[in-house]
């Protein structure tokens, strides 16, 4: 009897570990193609594929950005001493040749995806992008670059195409020091590509 209980409460534990296994990995099951609004292209088709199609909806449609303004899946190269990755952000806005909003999209708490994307702003350019926003698809968090200070939130909060023009009209795209590059750049790596999913596309070991 007491092996019997030992058995069932493994098998319990192992149900809970499957359980939480799947919860973590849904987000990268492949359900498919679909066509990306913003390209045109044929890629494949996932829950965070989804949300990002749904950003990208938001941004032409309902904010006023061009197609042509709005590049996804920006490949940004991070790296320590001795370790490289490649990483994607999922929207770059260009307006009059500068990157003046990033948006980094992740599942789940907003909060750990603050510190990497205004690491990422910093990266990107030589100069600090004015505007970070962040987001899990239901909700947002849009960031001033320069001081990290959350200053709306909300997915509707998302600047739209006018009101990103007036933020950044006066801003000066100041120059980021090389030794703060260094340290943004330490800064991604161990946020999103130490302990990643190994099946997140969205990271490239180098």
């Amino acid at each position: 009897m007491f092996g019997s209980l030992q058995a069932g409460s493994l098998l319990v534990r192992i149900g809970r570990f499957n359980k939480k296994l799947q919860s973590t990995q849904g987000h990268h099951l492949i359900l498919g193609e679909l066509v990306d609004f913003i390209t045109g292209k044929k890629i494949q088709d996932t829950h965070d594929e989804r949300y990002r199609q749904k950003l990208a909806r938001l941004l032409v449609l309902n904010k006023g950005f061009l197609k042509s303004q709005i590049k996804p899946r920006c490949e940004l190269l991070v790296k320590t001493e001795k370790k490289k990755a490649i990483v994607k952000i999922d929207f770059t806005i260009n307006l009059s040749g500068k990157i003046c909003m990033i948006i980094k999209y992740g599942p789940g708490s907003l909060v750990t995806r603050q510190r990497p994307a205004l690491a990422a702003s910093r990266l990107l350019a030589p100069y600090q992008v004015p505007v970070v926003v962040v987001t899990n698809g239901e909700d947002a968090e849009i960031i001033e670059g320069s001081t990290g200070k959350i200053i709306s939130s909300g997915l509707e909060s998302i600047p739209a195409k006018a009101e990103l023009i007036d933020t950044v009209a006066n801003i000066h795209f100041n120059l980021i020091p090389p030794d703060q590059a260094e340290m943004e750049s330490k800064i991604i790596y161990a946020f999103e590509v130490n302990g990643s999913c190994p099946c997140d596309d969205s990271i490239c070991r180098l």
